[in-house]
């Protein structure tokens, strides 16, 4: 008999060596758990199959979603909504289409779903052909085009780029309304194109002045993912012309390019302008001016002494300047009088003076009428005589006058007494 021969490495052989010896048994208590436990244990409770099971699970969830929709107000329909042209599908409104205008943006797919399902219950053609209806399948091809673009998450975004229904206008400057409320709803609606998220919030009047200047600091540094590709030129598929097709795409570039600078500029006023707005602004800067006066009172606290002495020492100055400017002005008022009534007493002189020459017979001296020649010479010795005195000289000749029988004797002696000073050289009738 053939002695067996062990392989290399088996228990036995001369190979074979042991490393170690195995663990103790420990028991340990095992519980079903999970899912697929809670479903064998309704198949085993129920007396189902597996079949079965899966089947009447399936129609409990349809009926769950058929009755949350119920529940949900539907949207009215706008009669013109439903005569539009399913081939005019860029300008269309596509969640206004599936009746979700309040939630747009921020519908969610369940939503879209129910909403596609309860537009189609409602106009597949065969349904309005057992309800009698004329109504034809233009808007069934609204609503099959809505649910393409929205089912799509890339078309769905480039859909909600150009959304324009979905963007909250900003407030006038003179509006009335709750200030912090309405800008709150403008950003959060340009917040959805953020590619940084959570966008900060705008907070309100209790907002500290870190969270107020990361908020602007966001939006003046925002990253935009909106895009503008819905609202290309299409391509024509059956167009063979490789040139004109390249064509339209750097045309649909340049487009796009020139809608996302706008809008960076749009964005960048709307940012300047809530700025500008703010009252928190204004408030933080009373805050930031008053702590900083506080620490200058603060360093200058040993000086305070001295600025009030200064004070009153220029609170004094500029009452004793104020009394010298009233009495600069009390004075100029008063030599503004006494001007005037040198003036109104010169004028009385000169009218003396006028007088008298007529008291004389404009110097006839044998009380014949004067010529006027006489008297045309006789009135200008005496505007010569007038020119030549000053004010007080004037006044002195005049009371001289007052005596009507010295009369031509005082206008012969001032005559004299111009002609000797050479101040005159001659007058016309007056004798010396």
């Amino acid at each position: 008999m053939a002695t067996e021969v062990l392989p290399a490495g088996a228990a036995g052989s001369d190979a074979y060596s042991v490393f170690s010896s195995l663990s103790t048994h420990v028991p340990r208590a095992i519980e079903p758990v999970g899912p697929q436990y809670l479903a064998h244990a309704r198949r085993v409770l129920r007396g189902r199959t597996w079949s079965e099971d899966e089947r009447i699970q399936a129609l409990t969830a349809v009926k769950q979603v058929e009755e949350e929709a119920d529940d949900e107000e539907e949207e009215e329909e706008d009669p013109a909504l439903l005569t539009r042209d399913p081939k005019d599908w860029k300008s269309q409104d596509h969640y206004q289409v599936l009746g979700l205008s309040k939630f747009r943006y921020r519908a969610t797919d369940e939503q879209i779903r129910r909403a596609h399902r309860k537009k189609v219950l409602k106009h597949h053609p065969d349904k309005r052909a057992q309800a009698g209806s004329t109504e034809d399948d233009a808007f069934f091809k609204c609503i099959q085009k809505a649910m393409e673009i929205l089912s799509d998450p890339v078309r769905r975004r480039q859909f909600d780029s150009v959304d324009e229904e979905a963007d909250v206008l900003p407030p006038s400057r003179k509006s009335k309304g709750d200030f912090y409320k309405q800008w709150s709803a403008v950003f959060d609606s340009e917040g959805r194109f953020s590619k940084k998220q959570p966008v900060p919030l705008f907070g309100d009047v209790k907002a500290t002045k870190q969270e107020v200047d990361a908020f602007y600091s966001f939006f003046y540094n925002f990253d935009s993912w909106r895009t503008f590709e819905y609202l290309d030129e299409d391509i024509p598929d059956d167009s063979d012309n490789r040139d004109h097709k390249r064509y339209i795409e750097r045309k649909n570039r340049a487009a796009r390019q020139k809608r996302k600078t706008e809008d960076t500029a749009r964005l960048r006023k709307l940012v300047d302008d809530c700025l500008s707005l703010d009252p928190r602004m204004k408030m933080f800067k009373e805050a930031e001016k008053k702590a900083k006066e506080q620490r200058k009172w603060e360093r200058e606290a040993d000086s305070r002494k001295a600025a009030e002495d200064a004070k009153k020492k220029k609170e004094e100055e500029e009452r004793l300047r104020k009394e010298e400017e009233e009495r600069a002005k009390a004075d100029k008022t008063n030599s503004k009088k006494a001007k005037e009534a040198a003036k109104n007493a010169k004028k009385k002189n000169k009218r003396a003076i006028k007088a008298a020459v007529q008291d004389v017979n404009y110097f006839t001296g044998d009380g014949a009428t004067a010529s006027a020649a006489q008297t045309t010479a006789a009135l200008d010795d005496a505007d010569l005589i007038m020119d030549k005195l000053d004010d007080s000289e004037l006044a002195s000749f005049a009371s001289k006058l007052a005596d009507k029988s010295a009369i031509q004797t005082a206008f012969e002696e001032i005559a004299k007494d111009l002609i000797a000073a050479g101040k005159v050289a001659s007058f016309k009738v007056i004798k010396l």
